[in-house]
């Protein structure tokens, strides 16, 4: 059995707004509730856990209701998705998450930002598919702007950023990260079990830092990561189109 853990634990700052950014509507409906769906449309069998600060269910549930989207399943099994309580950090986040998966369990487990409801069904097969022989598994896109490595420190500011120097380093040696990573539900289990450290960014750190390596595959450019009022209006567009 193969299973998704959501994580949604924004509280919406670079937005500006009071609202959780998960929560923010793009064609009249609520990213987090699109992200689900997405997920959904993906396999009617995938067993959906979403991760959610404690202080944002109430509200969260107020917004199913509102909507006519399905409450989370009380308990464990079965359901269009179950509800655990957000931790600390991501990595506690997912912690949380994986706890709802028997520790017996076989298959593929994906961990997915809440706020990136447009990967590719394509995408989301493709990660899952090669998780079953290479146990970890990232999307990445290109990166198309020239990239400058930053060095040093100065007590004189170049411009906005106080560095003594920047290079330009090749922007092929380099790929943006995307979710879902997914990997053997195994080895996440075994990974989230290291002490916590800062170096752990994404999911795929956390399974690196174990010993595995990673398997890239290509993702979607589509599939923002929304986090500021700009990612509002590129969503639009992309559900416009």
């Amino acid at each position: 059995m193969d299973y998704i853990i959501i994580v949604a634990g924004g509280k919406g700052l670079r937005m500006g707004t009071d609202i959780p950014k998960q929560f923010l509507p793009i064609g009249g409906k609520p990213v987090l509730m699109r992200t689900l769906e997405r997920f959904r449309e993906y396999s009617a069998d995938l067993q959906i856990i979403l991760v959610l600060p404690k202080a944002q269910q109430d509200y969260w549930r107020r917004l199913c209701e509102e909507y006519g989207f399905p409450l989370p399943l009380e308990g464990a099994g079965g359901g269009f998705y179950q509800l655990t309580d957000g931790g600390e950090t991501r990595f506690h986040s997912v912690q949380h998450g994986l706890a709802l998966i028997p520790d017996d369990a076989e298959g593929v487990v994906g961990v997915h930002d809440g706020v990136r409801p447009f990967p590719s069904v394509e995408v989301i097969r493709n990660c899952y598919e090669t998780a079953r022989e290479k146990k970890a598994v990232i999307p990445v896109i290109p990166i198309v702007e020239t990239v400058r490595h930053l060095i040093g420190e100065s007590n004189v500011q170049c411009s906005t950023f106080n560095v003594q120097r920047s290079v330009t380093v090749p922007r092929n040696d380099y790929r943006l990260v995307q979710t879902p990573q997914c990997f053997d539900i195994q080895l996440l289990k075994a990974a989230n079990r290291q002490p916590y450290n800062d170096g752990f960014t994404d999911d795929a750190s956390v399974v690196e830092a174990f010993g595995q390596s990673i398997t890239l595959v290509e993702g979607n450019r589509e599939n923002i990561k929304i986090t500021t009022p700009y990612d509002i209006v590129v969503a639009e567009a992309i559900l416009n189109s």
